[in-house]
């Protein structure tokens, strides 16, 4: 898989988000509490713009009238039918068998690494047609 570099850690701040475009995929990226995890801005239910939905906690109940609130923050409630999934997981709340919106793994890496490399250059055939160039792509 190929690796992006998408943002500095500081740009995104503990309970922030951003979102990025990775070879035409939007990527919403969280930091929660300094660890960071990053989604597909799409909602599996009905496609969604995920990311740009409300950060929330996870409500649970053990009886009727009882409610406990636990993990603030840690859950993202879709924008347009409120279906929450685990930014943590990509796990859907609502139907967590079955349903989950994709995740990717986010590394936080020293800038010195990254200036290292290996960086490859994409290269295309150039050739010349009647004084004309093309480019093959």
């Amino acid at each position: 898989m190929a690796r992006h570099v998408i943002a500095a850690a500081a740009d995104i701040p503990p309970g922030g988000r951003k979102i990025v475009t990775v070879q035409g995929r939007e990527v919403g990226v969280f930091n929660l509490g300094g660890e960071f995890y990053a989604l597909l801005n799409r909602c599996p239910h009905q496609g969604g713009a995920l990311c740009l939905g409300r950060q929330v906690g996870l409500v649970t109940s053990s009886e009727p009238g009882r409610y406990d609130y636990s993990r603030p923050g840690e859950m993202l409630k879709c924008p347009w039918h409120g279906w929450e999934f685990d930014i943590r997981t990509g796990q859907s709340w609502c139907d967590p068998d079955d349903l989950r919106v994709r995740r990717y793994t986010v590394q936080v890496e020293p800038g010195e690494a990254l200036a290292k490399g290996p960086f490859v250059a994409e290269t295309f055939t150039v050739s010349v047609e009647q004084d004309y160039l093309v480019v093959e792509i």
